[in-house]
């Protein structure tokens, strides 16, 4: 059996660190998980945040990929939402001319911040499209499929890239895998943000049996997971901690999923809505080598994900790496690239 596993940074600011430390670390693991032959490595979008240093990926992986040689850099995710799709396309576009094939585009639906950070992003944006519309739209720039009607027609995003980056639809639920599927993009599940199995489960059933097929693609779904891995089973349940995860429910019935109670409360405040909070323990694959390889694998039968992005939120850089470097070890027997 063969697993592809690639890795999701989101350049985490400890306590006593400054985001430019947190941007090192993100540099020095993504050389090293080259070096080990993983498969891709993407970078987060997060705002007015003091615990993630990643607010624009774009930058972040034109970096990345000129400190790389060979891995796949992308994003996990843009947060499209917020952004023309014209010019989302020409930043990617612009990336993939300068490393052919080794670009993704990853398309996320949350906000990626507070109220304030996305009333910022979105100022004096009126009748804006679907984010569906939207992903439609940079899926056709990215592909130099231009309007052939309306206003833009002919419109194209240069420079066209000989490969064009792939494009990733992102999600937790049976809705981000409907629009995935609708599209006949691939789809990566969340579940280190949504730990619900039936949720996953029935997103990965939508995902596939919705899944349109006159575009010429083949259903691909990646699910992405938290994952801790060190020399024994106590140390890793040590690095991994009590980490929780806090959901706000507005009385609009928007929800988001933020990582500290302190960042849930100002959501709420800074929606201007009544709010409530619900705190959930947050969803850690830990153990050693040979724990984690029976864990995984399990996963990896269960959804039948054909690919898994795993991200690590230890707090030591060199632990952190030494993770990837045993979750390396532990498929050792097996390929982790194709």
């Amino acid at each position: 059996m063969s697993i592809k596993i690639g890795v999701l940074d989101q350049s985490p600011i400890h306590e006593g660190e400054t985001a430019a430390q947190a941007l090192r670390n993100t540099i020095k693991l993504a050389q090293r998980v080259e070096e080990l032959g993983f498969t891709r490595f993407w970078v987060s979008e997060h705002h007015d945040s003091e615990q993630v240093a990643g607010s624009s990926p774009e930058v972040l992986i034109s970096h990345l990929l000129a400190r790389t040689e060979r891995i796949k850099v992308g994003s996990g995710g843009v947060m499209l939402q917020h952004y023309s799709p014209y010019k989302v396309a020409e930043n990617f576009n612009v990336l993939s001319s300068l490393a052919p094939g080794r670009v993704d585009l990853g398309i996320g639906r949350a906000p990626g911040g507070l109220p304030k950070s996305t009333q910022a992003l979105q100022r004096n944006v009126h009748d804006a499209p679907s984010l569906e519309e939207k992903i439609d739209e940079v899926s056709r720039y990215i592909h130099n499929i231009p309007s052939e009607e309306g206003p833009l027609a002919g419109l194209q995003a240069n420079p066209i890239p000989e490969t064009p980056a792939d494009i990733y639809v992102l999600g937790t639920s049976t809705d981000s895998a409907g629009i995935a599927a609708r599209l006949g993009l691939p789809y990566v599940f969340s579940q280190f943000i949504n730990s619900n199995e039936q949720i996953a489960l029935e997103s990965f059933r939508t995902y596939r049996e919705s899944f349109d097929y006159s575009c010429g693609r083949e259903p691909k779904a990646l699910f992405a997971l938290s994952v801790i891995v060190a020399d024994t089973s106590e140390e890793a349940a040590e690095l991994a901690g009590e980490h929780k995860l806090y959901k706000i429910h507005l009385a609009s019935g928007k929800t988001a999923t933020v990582g500290t109670v302190e960042s849930a409360e100002e959501f709420g405040k800074q929606s201007g809505e009544e709010y409530t909070i619900e705190a959930t323990q947050a969803q850690i694959n830990k153990g050693n080598k040979d724990e984690i390889y029976a864990v995984l694998t399990e996963i990896q039968a269960k959804y039948q994900a054909d690919e898994l992005i795993v991200t690590t939120g230890i707090r030591d850089i060199h632990k952190r790496v030494r993770s990837f470097e045993l979750l390396h070890e532990a498929f050792a027997g097996l390929p982790v690239q194709s």
